[in-house]
């Protein structure tokens, strides 16, 4: 199947475009406060991603994978039927568009437009500059210059919980999405109290640490995570409820990382896949967590219906629906 041919993209305001390339600015964007610093924070993590190490080539395969489970496809061959269906794909905070390029390839019929407010998706524009169904578009996705009911699917996966007001960011992306389309949405869920205590404590001195000082930390800290996953023993943990703490068999790494302390280590992704999961967690100023009731009730105030909801230690997810009318 031919791809399709770059469409003008459905906005409401004029858009600056690149020469030569399919990229879009938005001339209202603006990097302010707690947003700003975490713009700048993504910018500067998906600086040092080398898209054509092996080792991000495994880790975007693993992230397929999982994007797949978050969000209730069976396997490729339904997502890529899925997206068959749909003229315009919207992916939210798409970082380096991998996902994008990944819709864009299943799909050669639809166009996928990628969105994120940090610089990585203009690097990206010209990654893929010869992807004819992929456009690309600096924008803030909680402030879209993009047309009501625009989009057949949203994507916005890992990313809303570090826009400024998460509810009102997932408001904005339901304005796109037009009647009978799906909106898949990941956020952060919160862990236990005293892992959510240190987090708090620890990343507000994070907020004054420079580029430098929280990349060796986050070196430091996937170290300690490598050396956890080396001891070769399981703690019988019993349930705490007041802390919020789980029971269960679990590897040291494992009860650390989930109750006290986030230490990432995956031998298969590689040290600097590794690094660069803690960093993004330490790094942007901005990263809230909620509880599974409070996800739930964005899409019921919304009027979207729920076609998968999947729950997991790290987060909650779900592929949401607004009825046909």
């Amino acid at each position: 199947m031919t791809a399709v041919a770059h469409e003008a993209l459905p906005s409401t305001r004029p858009l600056a475009r690149e020469s030569g390339l399919r990229l879009f600015t938005d001339p209202d964007l603006r990097w302010e406060g707690a947003q700003g610093d975490t713009a700048r924070a993504f910018s500067d993590k998906w600086a040092m991603a080398d898209q054509s190490s092996e080792d991000f080539e495994r880790f975007m395969d693993e992230h397929r994978r999982w994007y797949l489970e978050l969000y209730g496809f069976r396997d490729e061959q339904e997502f890529a039927r899925f997206l068959s269906g749909c003229r315009w794909v919207l992916d939210a905070g798409a970082g380096t568009c991998g996902k994008g390029a990944w819709m864009a390839s299943l799909s050669p019929s639809t166009h996928v437009v990628c969105a994120d407010i940090a610089e990585c998706v203009r690097a990206a524009a010209r990654f893929y500059r010869d992807r004819p169904n992929m456009s690309f578009l600096h924008s803030d996705i909680a402030r879209l210059p993009l047309s009501d009911a625009c989009m057949d699917y949203v994507s916005c996966d890992q990313v809303i919980h570090h826009t400024p007001d998460p509810p009102a960011t997932f408001r904005e992306l339901s304005r796109v999405l037009r009647s009978g389309g799906d909106f898949s949405c990941y956020v952060y869920r919160r862990k236990a109290l005293p892992r959510e205590l240190i987090d708090e404590e620890f990343r507000a001195r994070c907020a004054g640490m420079t580029h430098e000082q929280l990349l060796e930390l986050s070196e430091q800290i996937t170290e300690l995570g490598r050396r956890l996953s080396a001891i070769d023993a399981e703690i019988d943990v019993p349930a705490i409820p007041a802390l919020g703490i789980e029971a269960g068999r679990m590897p040291v790494q494992r009860f650390i990382y989930w109750n006290f302390l986030k230490c990432y280590w995956n031998e298969q992704q590689g040290r600097k896949n590794s690094m660069l999961v803690n960093y993004d967690w330490y790094a942007p100023a901005l990263a809230f967590r909620y509880s599974e009731q409070e996800f739930r009730s964005w899409a019921a105030a919304g009027g979207l219906e729920t076609v998968h909801f999947h729950a997991e230690q790290a987060c909650y997810s779900a592929r949401f629906r607004r009825p046909a009318r």
